[in-house]
Formats: structure tokens, C-alpha cells, sequence
């Protein structure tokens, strides 16, 4: 499971492109996001860190630090 903290998601449509985003990449189960908290968990088989994050950016966010 890999946590990032994502800056300027604020409402459902937020979580929604966010979330088609990650799980299109390739090997990524599912991705689940936490609008209170900024986060997007995934959770993915040997998926690689910037695949993740070049997803989120696409989507028009920032990745702010991976926890």
C-alpha cells in the first residue's frame, strides 16, 4: 500500500478524478481517497512511485510528500 498526501482536493469530484487517475495505471488494484485528511491510498501490485504521482499531477494535483 502506498499513502500520499495531495494538495487541492476538496470535494467529490476531486476524489472522483483522482481516483480514475491512479486506477489507471497499470498493476494499481484500487485507489481510495480521504478528502479530510488529503490523502490517496493505493493499492497496487509492484506499481512504481512516480507512475503514481505523474497520474495525480495529470489529474491537475500535487503530490505534496509520499507517507
Amino acid at each position: 500500500m502506498l499513502r500520499y498526501r495531495v494538495s487541492g482536493m476538496t470535494c467529490g469530484h476531486c476524489a472522483k478524478a483522482v481516483t480514475i487517475a491512479v486506477e489507471a495505471v497499470p498493476t494499481v488494484r484500487r485507489a481510495v481517497v480521504d478528502l479530510d485528511r488529503g490523502e490517496v491510498a493505493v493499492e497496487a501490485e509492484d506499481v512504481r512511485d512516480q507512475a503514481v504521482r505523474a497520474a495525480i499531477a495529470d489529474a491537475g494535483y500535487e503530490v505534496l510528500e509520499r507517507l
